[in-house]
């Protein structure tokens, strides 16, 4: 079993700057590929960015591209999206993935583990 908490969201303005973190527990973390996912009220949850596991290997959706850094620290267990020039259409839930097969995908399906989320509100 692998547990995921993600943390770091808030109400900001547009513009500024969030980062979401993400501490795992319970499975070497350092094996597995993590990613972020959001889901915006009324919508279907979508592929934000994923890391491999050594990190050498990113993924983002076009829409973050340039703006969404995702790293991850394996000696502290945690995976961060570093989110700047936030915009309106970012307000979602966002969520923590974890896939123990170690690849690097945008398919939710491809990921075992889910953290709870945590609630990111850009206002305009």
């Amino acid at each position: 079993q692998v547990q995921l908490v993600e943390s770091g969201g808030g109400l900001v303005q547009a513009g500024a700057s969030l980062r979401l973190s993400c501490a795992a527990s319970g499975r070497t973390f350092s094996s597995m590929a993590m990613g972020w996912f959001r889901q915006a009220p009324g919508k279907e949850r979508e592929f934000v960015a994923t890391i491999s596991w050594g990190g050498g290997r990113t993924l983002y959706t076009d829409s973050v591209k340039g703006r969404f850094t995702i790293s991850r620290d394996n000696a502290k267990n945690t995976v961060y999206l570093q989110m700047n020039s936030l915009k309106p259409e970012d307000t979602a839930d966002y969520y923590c993935a974890a896939g123990v097969y170690g690849r690097s995908t945008v398919l939710a399906n491809e990921y075992q583990y889910w953290g709870q989320g945590t609630q990111v509100t850009v206002s305009s």
